[in-house]
């Protein structure tokens, strides 16, 4: 594989696995229902790893929008002349625009999901550090329930990669791509869950990480831009 390929590769498993390890939300549902509901080790695993494709699913729906505008701008004759420099200028920018969301976002009071335990259930809630949660707020958990969060969090950094690959109409490149973002999104959470379960939640503390998730999306994929436009990645 050629810089480029090792390039992407190394931002689509570090945004993977930065989104899904630093989110609590992505593990500590899990954790919390198996042992509410005394669930057994497989069946936890099994619910992870579907909502996991789920989220990744829907991640690469938005994905391939990015996917779709590279290729029909890599139809255009006179594009093709420009598509090396714009495709890394695009990356680059999107990178830059994001960190600067994601700035924005971890500075203001964002709500963010809360999963509480009131006897044998669990519920999901949303709230900002200041607001009280009425109870008539508050979402029992069930599988489809947890299936249905997942598949409406999509990752959007995963957007500008495939972009990349779409307008260098590179097949090679989007599969890795894929492959990669699936493969590392799916185990962080199965290991994450598993830890958790087993009593070792006490080694990660994520939830201040998870407020700078953007900002570190955003730099890892203005990271990758620098690579492509000034050093020749």
């Amino acid at each position: 594989m050629d810089s480029t390929v090792w390039a992407l590769l190394l931002s689509a498993v570090s945004i993977s696995f930065i989104h899904t390890a630093s989110g609590p939300d992505h593990y500590l549902p899990f954790i919390v229902i198996s042992k509410s509901k005394k669930w057994s080790v497989t069946k936890t695993s099994i619910l992870t790893v579907v909502c996991g494709f789920g989220h990744v699913l829907s991640s690469l729906a938005l994905g391939f929008i990015g996917v779709f505008l590279g290729w029909q701008l890599n139809k255009i004759s006179w594009f093709q002349d420009l598509r090396g420099n714009f495709s890394g200028w695009a990356l680059l920018t999107f990178g830059g625009i994001y960190l600067i969301y994601g700035l924005i976002q971890a500075i203001r009071n964002k709500p963010h999901k809360h999963f509480d335990v009131l006897g044998d259930d669990v519920y999901v809630y949303e709230h900002n550090h200041s607001e009280i949660v009425m109870p008539q707020k508050r979402i029992k958990v069930t599988p489809l329930v947890l299936f249905m969060i997942f598949v409406m969090g999509p990752s959007e950094p995963l957007i500008p990669l495939l972009f990349y690959s779409g307008v260098k109409h590179s097949m090679s490149e989007i599969l890795i791509l894929v492959t990669s973002f699936t493969i590392t999104t799916v185990l962080t959470m199965l290991g994450m869950v598993l830890l958790g379960r087993y009593g070792y939640s006490t080694l990660f503390n994520t939830e201040k990480i998870e407020r700078y998730m953007g900002v570190i999306s955003g730099a890892v994929v203005t990271v990758c831009g620098i690579g492509m436009v000034f050093l020749g990645w």
